[in-house]
Order: structure tokens, then sequence, then C-alpha cells
């Protein structure tokens, strides 16, 4: 009998012990699966890509707002000029070199150059130009502004006077550089748009007035440049008339160029250089063309072709 007790108690030992075995060995399978998948979902999700966590498009985002800027009537895309020109010159596409008139009407503009060689001031052209009442276009650039900023002040005060924008540091105007004259022109659209938009916010700092039109040193341009400045609200001008060819005709020169005008004409000419030929030379011209049956006019920018 004790035999037969024995013989089961240890039958039922064992499977005790199997079931046992076999449980632990179950969880033991289980856990293993299971504990990789569950850190696995935790690192997928604390690692899930956003569109702020994803530095291409950060980075595509900055290089957009960088493009973006303000012009004279809202936001300018810059990017959509980032393109290769076909032009280069002093007549590209855009650029407007008269004005329409029925009547016996010219312009006279006068660029005012600075830097190192143009910070001067002619005093007796200026003081002709009033005491005879002959309405002149001033085309100003930053850095004459900023050595001579009473005198400018004094200028822009004066109804006589019209003022616009020649230029911040007085390049010429191209989205992928270049040089006229010798000099270098601006290399980018970015250095197109601060060519043109910084002397526009000086001189709006310090006369309250928004300038129209615009005139590069050299007046040199591609005609994707005169595009961009269009599309910050300005209207490029040159002329037809080259009046004292940078300061350098003598008088006699400067009156032959200003007897040629026609109605409609725009004449380029200096006021920042005491010692050339201009003044004499207007002078002498504005007395003949009057006799002639001209008047001397303001530009308007939506009459320029």
């Amino acid at each position: 009998m004790k035999k037969l007790l024995s013989i089961v108690f240890c039958a039922v030992l064992t499977s005790l012990i199997l079931a046992s075995c076999q449980a632990t060995k179950e969880q033991e399978m289980t856990g293993d699966r299971d504990l990789p998948l569950i850190e696995s979902k935790q690192e997928e999700r604390l690692h899930l890509p956003s569109e702020k966590d994803d530095p291409k498009e950060e980075h595509s985002f900055d290089v957009e707002e960088s493009l973006l800027q303000e012009g004279k009537h809202g936001t300018v895309d810059l990017d959509r000029f980032n393109r290769s020109p076909v032009e280069w010159g002093e007549r590209v596409t855009g650029v407007k070199t008269h004005f329409q008139t029925d009547e016996k009407e010219i312009a006279l503009t006068f660029d005012v150059c600075g830097g190192h060689y143009g910070n001067d001031y002619d005093a007796e052209l200026i003081e002709f130009l009033r005491a005879e009442q002959v309405p002149a276009t001033l085309f100003v650039n930053e850095r004459w502004i900023h050595a001579n900023e009473t005198l400018f002040l004094e200028l822009a005060a004066d109804p006589l006077f019209q003022i616009e924008n020649h230029g911040t540091n007085h390049a010429p105007l191209s989205v992928n550089g270049g040089e006229a004259w010798g000099i270098a022109a601006t290399n980018s659209v970015e250095e197109v748009y601060d060519e043109i938009m910084s002397n526009h916010q000086t001189v709006r700092n310090l006369t309250d007035r928004e300038m129209s039109l615009f005139r590069s040193g050299t007046a040199y341009y591609d005609e994707v440049a005169v595009e961009l400045a269009e599309a910050l609200g300005y209207t490029v001008v040159n002329f037809d008339i080259l009046g004292d060819a940078g300061a350098t005709y003598s008088s006699d020169e400067v009156k032959r160029a200003l007897l040629q005008a026609e109605p409609g004409s725009i004449a380029l000419l200096h006021m920042n250089q005491p010692t050339s030929g201009t003044a004499a030379g207007v002078k002498e011209a504005v007395s003949v063309l009057r006799e002639e049956g001209f008047e001397f006019v303001l530009l308007e920018g939506e009459i320029l072709r």
C-alpha cells in the first residue's frame, strides 16, 4: 500500500513540475517576443518625424523667407527673378528714354552720384535753375545724401525739384554681375534689391516721401533687373540726350547736346561736378530753347515711354 501511494505521489509531483516548467517557458517566450516590440513602438512614437523636426523643410522655409522682400506696393518674391538675362546696356527692355507729350516740352534730369569723387555741389547751376524757374528732376545717390544731408533736405523741400532714386552704391543694375565703364554691377537679385531699396528707405526716412523713378549708376541694366525694379514699384528712366557725358563735356558741347532736344526728350546731366562745363552750357542752352518755344517740365512715370 505504501509502495502504491509512493508511486502516485511521484507521478503527481512530476506532473506539477512539468506544468510549472511549461508555464515558465511560455512566459519567457512571450516576454522575449513582446519586450522589444513595445520598446520599438515607444521609440518610433518618440522619434516620429514632423515638419518642425525635418531639417530639410526648415531650411526650405528659411530660404523662402529670405527671398520675400517689401517693395513700395507690398511683398515681392525675389526668387522669381533668379534667371539669366539676355540683354545688357542703356536701352534694354523696360527702360524709358522719352515722355509722351503733344507740346514742345523737354525734361532736364541731373544725376547726383556721390562717392569719393562725386560728393560736390554745383551751386552755380542750382542758383541758375532757381533764378530762371527751370524745373529739374534730380536723381540722387544715397552716398551723396549722407555726405550732404542738410543740402539734400533743402533741395527736397523746393517744389522746383523732383527727387528720384539714383541707387545706393551707384552700381550698374544686374542680377548676375558684369560691369560698365569700369564699375562693377550688382551680382544677384538681393544686391539689386539693396541697390534700389536702401536709398529708397533713406529718402523716405528723411522726407516721408516715396520715389517712383530709378536710374542706375552708369545707366546700365539687364532686362531682368529692370523687371525687378518695376516689381518694386519703380519706373527705370534713362535719356535720349547725353547732356554732359558724365560731366566731361565743355560748355559748348553741353549746349550743342541740349539743342538737339525734341518734344518729349529727356536730357541727362550732372549737378555734383562744379568744375565741369555743365552749368555754363545749361545757361546758354536754356535761353535758346525757350526762344524756340520749349518749356521745361518734371517727369511723370505714367507718361514715360
